[in-house]
């Protein structure tokens, strides 16, 4: 099996020691990419260009949030997870919106790292209930407009299908094996629904459908 490669951006010294004896022990899984900061993993990114971007938010020279922009712009393969110690829901639902694929918080066990690691990679996307929590308390207050025609986003019954399945973390395999479809069938129906909604990635696409009010929480 090839193994999942990671990026570990942190500028912590005993805290990305930590997390790399962490993932030696993990199957399947390879480091290949240390920074300390957004501009060092932008250097070194024209060398490696891991599968999945562990990635600090404070850090010196760049931070987080700048080093997601742009590597949503210049490397929008690369899946990302935010780990943190920000915990504030308004903080959580804006990193998912700018196009992170995961987030978890420092105090996170080994077990659930390498599980949202491999849920990132297999499905875009991973939320633990304490995200999921956030995302529903972020978006209670806010009007849902249900899909309809002459909406901004009107989405077909079979794409209603994709979508929902896609929202319980479903594979691209198993979706197609529940709807009697290909798996080139899904991916175009993933990519019509990011297309559909304006979104980057398949998190930010369960977060607008989720506002809009084309799934629940």
């Amino acid at each position: 099996m090839q193994p999942i490669t990671i990026g570990l951006v942190d500028d912590h010294h005993l805290f990305r020691e930590g997390i790399k004896l962490l993932l030696h022990k993990m199957q399947h899984i390879s480091l290949v990419l240390e920074a300390v900061n957004g501009k060092d993993l932008l250097e070194k990114l024209h060398n490696e260009v891991p599968d999945v971007l562990l990635l600090d938010l404070e850090m010196d020279t760049m931070d987080g949030m700048e080093t997601t922009t742009i590597i949503r712009e210049t490397y929008p393969d690369i899946k990302i997870i935010i780990l943190t110690m920000h915990k504030e829901e308004r903080m959580i639902s804006h990193m998912i919106e700018m196009g992170v694929n995961g987030y978890l918080l420092k105090d996170t066990t080994q077990q659930e790292l390498e599980e949202a690691i491999q849920s990132v990679y297999d499905t875009e996307f991973y939320f633990n209930s304490f995200v999921s929590k956030a995302i529903a308390n972020g978006l209670r207050h806010k009007n849902k407009v249900k899909p309809r025609l002459g909406t901004e986003v009107f989405i077909s019954n079979r794409e209603q299908e994709v979508l929902e399945l896609i929202a319980k973390e479903c594979t691209t395999p198993e979706i197609a094996e529940k709807l009697f479809i290909s798996t080139r069938t899904v991916e175009g129906h993933r990519k019509n629904l990011i297309s559909k909604f304006g979104v980057k990635n398949t998190a930010g696409l369960l977060i607008k459908a989720i506002r809009q009010g084309f799934i629940s929480v």
